[in-house]
């Protein structure tokens, strides 16, 4: 029997700063909201324009990096899946629904001048983020044995699920010093 698929890949601009926050067992989930702008023309030459709003939710070390280094108006790629969440209102009474994406890999695809940088760049990532590279991706833990070592991968690397092998260095400027 074939394998079921429930993937979503998007790119849009954020329309509020990332949220984040902690569960009780201490997991950081970082909530925000992409907009994705699609235009057409339709059969009578007029041109037309619809913008489509995501939930997006990332959890764990991608929760942290998405928290860090995404602002109001960066330009993402986001790649994971749909999942709707219910429950009931508390002052109603009423049955709830959301559909968010939850967030496997991130791409900022705003170029670097254009970027706010981060607060304290203390750790390799945050350096690796200020040496010059477009675009990132972060990997999002995908079981909990890989929770603690969830560091992003370089762009364009191969992705190995599990696995955080240091990336060759291209030219001087990848260097995170």
């Amino acid at each position: 029997m074939a394998r079921d698929l429930n993937k979503v890949m998007l790119t849009g601009h954020l329309g509020a700063d990332p949220e984040m926050r902690f569960t009780p067992q201490g997991s950081a989930v970082t909530t925000f909201r992409v907009a994705s702008n699609r235009s057409w023309k339709s059969g009578d030459g007029v041109q037309h324009e619809d913008t489509e709003w995501f939930r997006v939710v990332a959890w764990d070390k991608l929760a942290e990096i998405c928290n860090e280094y995404l602002k109001k108006g960066t330009r993402v790629y986001i790649e994971g899946r749909l999942q709707t969440r219910s429950w009931e209102d508390r002052n109603t009474g009423e049955k709830r629904y959301v559909t968010e994406v939850v967030a496997q890999d991130m791409i900022i695809l705003t170029p670097k001048g254009d970027r706010v940088p981060p607060a304290e760049p203390d750790d390799l990532e945050a350096q690796a983020i200020g040496s010059g590279h477009t675009a990132r991706r972060a990997l999002a833990p995908a079981a909990p044995s890989e929770a603690m070592s969830g560091s992003p991968a370089r762009a364009g690397a191969p992705r190995v699920p599990g696995r955080n092998m240091p990336q060759p260095v291209e030219s001087e400027d990848d260097l995170p010093f």
